[in-house]
């Protein structure tokens, strides 16, 4: 079969060369859209569950709320581990699922079951957002000389934050310090004393007014009328002016017994910037969206929002961005394959001496890596430093194959061309290549075998060594077609023309010389007078 591609190659020269000149192209269009990121997606599909229980300790966070979650979750079909965390008023449970199951439906399940858990009143659980391990991408200070804490919140909850939220593969934009406001309502308990209220006839009062509600519809004239009880609170008067109670048919304000203002919350904690006040947005990225290209949209976004700020706020985008890590690393990596390569040419010709059989050899390099583009392209593999790493510890390897093939095409041509009767260039190039197929074969099988059992590597250190093994494997299959497609009709157009060194009569010298020393060294100089200087000098140690 191999012979068979060989012999189609050659039969189809400018069809082969233009489809690996296709190839190029197309892999060099693959190759700028493929997602950029430092490591493989390592995130294992995680549901988040958060349960607000204010006032509680931890001890009835953990006991009360968080177990009933876990119990009921451990059973949910693909779940490995759950894990939770209790803090004061606070409960979180991590739900982690196989590898391959789908994070959609992981989140399905969760929400199932869910709804069949009994957790004290006022206890909603809540999921958190799709997250990737390293989903942090960016984090925004905005910061002011004159604007209030207040204001800046504000500002980061309503403008900078929906505007960040609608950017293509932001998963969730986490608002961290400035004060956020809200409305207050501080008691006077000799005041209420004085009306006879207690502290739950304000709360159930404040609950059931502030809302809007039905009061069905008149029909008027064949006509119907909707009648709505509007009771929202839309402005601090509004909540001011709520009725608590009637006390000697008179109705008694929420602001004759309380100050009604707006504030903020007893601070926990806060935000700040180069040691001063600020509100920290914290970015994160959905699973498997490209931090390159969601870093460079929340950034047009953010440029954008500054035209609309007041000219005393300050967004400073440098404070953390996971995009300039990425961009070093790959740099890095692609700066060793760039010596990798530049290496190899140097060596190759050192050893050829010959530009035609160098240019034959590197077309390999650049082939077989845009193949590797284009399977990562179908396997939705990222470029990362693992697989730029693979692709480094192969790139030396890319060349064997062709180099082999090259050279003893080059070889029997050179035979050829010094034969009585010379045979066509097709069918000594096919000869050439057909004989040293199986050594090409089985030595890219062999070192394929090599990395195979990188595949059965479990968890995490399978999804973080696999992407190199596909990359090393994938390059080196890749080298193998071209050095048995492209490589033998690249020879048949830049050798077959070239002119051989003669045959040499080694047995007639050896005859005809009185001198059998200096004979010797002359048949090793006429024999390979058109090696390098480096592959002749270690071939008379050999010789030696």
């Amino acid at each position: 079969m191999l012979n068979k591609l060989i012999l189609f190659s050659l039969k189809n020269r400018m069809l082969v060369i233009a489809l690996a000149a296709l190839v190029m192209v197309y892999g060099v269009f693959t190759l700028i859209s493929l997602p950029v990121d430092v490591l493989p997606d390592l995130n294992r599909p995680r549901v988040t569950i958060f349960l607000e229980a204010n006032g509680m300790a931890p001890e009835e966070v953990e006991s009360q709320v968080n177990l009933p979650v876990e119990t009921q979750l451990n059973g949910a079909p693909g779940v490995e581990v759950v894990r939770s965390v209790a803090s004061p008023g606070l409960g979180m449970v991590f739900v982690e699922f196989d590898w391959d199951t789908d994070v959609y439906r992981a989140r399905q399940l969760t929400a199932e079951k869910l709804q069949n858990i009994q957790l004290p009143k006022g206890i909603t659980p809540v999921m958190g957002p799709i997250s990737s391990i390293m989903g942090q991408i960016m984090m925004v200070a905005i910061s002011s000389d004159t604007t209030s804490a207040a204001d800046l919140r504000t500002l980061a909850d309503f403008t900078i934050r929906r505007r960040l939220m609608s950017v293509k593969g932001v998963s969730q934009v986490i608002p961290i310090g400035g004060e956020k406001m809200q409305y207050q309502v501080l008691l006077s308990s000799e005041k209420l004393r004085q009306y006879n209220l207690s502290i739950d006839d304000i709360d159930n009062a404040l609950q059931l007014t502030n809302q809007n509600t039905t009061g069905g519809f008149v029909d008027n004239k064949g006509s119907e009328t909707l009648i709505r009880n509007i009771g929202r609170v839309n402005t601090l008067e509004d909540l001011a002016n709520t009725v608590i109670s009637n006390v000697q048919a008179a109705p008694v304000l929420l602001k004759q017994v309380a100050e009604v203002k707006f504030g903020g919350p007893i601070k926990r904690g806060d935000g700040s910037f180069n040691g001063k006040p600020a509100v920290i947005l914290s970015i994160e990225k959905q699973p498997g969206s490209s931090t390159l290209t969601v870093t460079d949209d929340a950034l047009e976004a953010l440029e954008e929002i500054k035209v609309s700020l007041p000219k005393d706020i300050h967004i400073n985008t440098d404070v953390f961005q996971q995009k300039s890590f990425i961009v070093n690393s790959i740099t890095n990596v692609e700066h060793a394959l760039r010596d990798g390569f530049i290496l190899v040419i140097i060596i190759l010709f050192l050893f050829l001496l010959n530009f035609r059989t160098t240019i034959i050899t590197l077309t390999a390099i650049p082939l077989s890596l845009i193949i590797t583009a284009i399977v990562f392209k179908f396997f939705d593999i990222s470029i990362n430093t693992l697989t730029l790493g693979g692709l480094a510890i192969a790139i030396g390897e890319l060349v064997d194959d062709a180099i082999v093939d090259v050279e003893n095409v080059y070889q029997r041509l050179k035979e050829n061309g010094a034969s009585a009767q010379p045979q066509p260039i097709l069918k000594v190039v096919y000869e050439a290549s057909s004989e040293v197929r199986n050594s090409i074969v089985y030595a890219t099988i062999i070192v394929v075998l090599v990395f195979i059992p990188l595949f059965y590597l479990q968890g995490i250190e399978g999804k973080i060594f696999a992407p190199l093994g596909i990359a090393y494997i994938t390059s080196i299959v890749a080298s193998l077609v071209v050095s048995l497609t492209v490589t033998p009709a690249l020879c048949s157009y830049l050798l077959g023309k070239k002119k051989h060194l003669k045959h040499i009569n080694l047995a007639f010298w050896k005859k005809t010389s009185p001198a059998p020393g200096i004979v010797e060294a002359e048949i090793f100089d006429a024999a390979h007078e058109q090696d390098s200087i480096l592959v002749r000098w270690l071939k008379k140690q050999d010789f030696k």
